[in-house]
């Protein structure tokens, strides 16, 4: 498939659609560490924002964070990023928007606890180790589109599961939809709610023949 077709979407249907974007980070860029790791990774989930809104018919102008790190909207446009050492992302979207990535890995019983009560994890007999980070991924896309900070993770509920790629989340007496793709051992999860999602895996470096399209 070659760049014109990465970053032109086919015609819109009824329903609006988004279109999270997902980077992989190049070996070379994964040894780096401390600061100049972090503005590698931070400059590279906004090239994956720019496909995003690309995508989207959206013509990026400058991105600006609020006081707790909060992503402005622009234009009526809202957006997210999220970075991992191995992979970035970012998304667009006409409304608030929240998105996160975990690679899938052993955790404490103490952070099961933290991330949720027992009655949330009783909606579920799947796998604990992807059922974790399906939570944990699920109520940071939340806090992210509501410009929340970590603290009120454990203000959001996972309600419902409505099937393996898709849960439902109550925080601050809203219910909200959320939907993950699995790739190469990691978990990525972004606010749905009235959206039909198209993900985009792209390894690194981008060329002519890199996506991996997720309809």
């Amino acid at each position: 498939m070659d760049m014109e077709t990465i970053l032109n979407p086919e015609p819109r249907t009824q329903n609006p659609i988004i279109y999270p974007v997902i980077l992989a980070v190049p070996d070379i860029q994964q040894k780096l560490a401390g600061r100049e790791k972090i503005a590698f990774l931070s400059r590279h989930a906004r090239g994956a924002l720019e496909i995003s809104a690309q995508k989207s018919g959206v013509e990026l102008t400058r991105l600006i964070k609020g006081e707790n790190g909060e992503p402005l909207p622009f234009d009526g446009n809202y957006w997210s990023l999220t970075h991992k050492t191995g992979y970035v992302g970012g998304v667009i979207a006409s409304t608030k928007i929240g998105m996160d990535l975990e690679k899938i890995r052993p955790c404490s019983a103490a952070l099961f606890r933290k991330t949720a009560q027992d009655s949330e994890w009783r909606l579920s007999n799947a796998d604990p180790t992807r059922l974790f980070f399906r939570y944990w991924t699920s109520k940071e896309s939340v806090i992210k589109a509501s410009g929340a900070g970590i603290r009120d993770l454990s203000k959001c509920r996972i309600v419902k599961i409505i099937d393996h790629n898709r849960l439902i989340i109550n925080y601050r007496d809203q219910e909200w939809i959320i939907e993950h793709h699995d790739f190469d051992g990691h978990i990525v999860s972004v606010v749905k709610n009235n959206f039909k999602v198209e993900w985009t895996i792209l390894p690194a470096p981008l060329n002519n023949n890199a996506e991996k399209h997720v309809g």
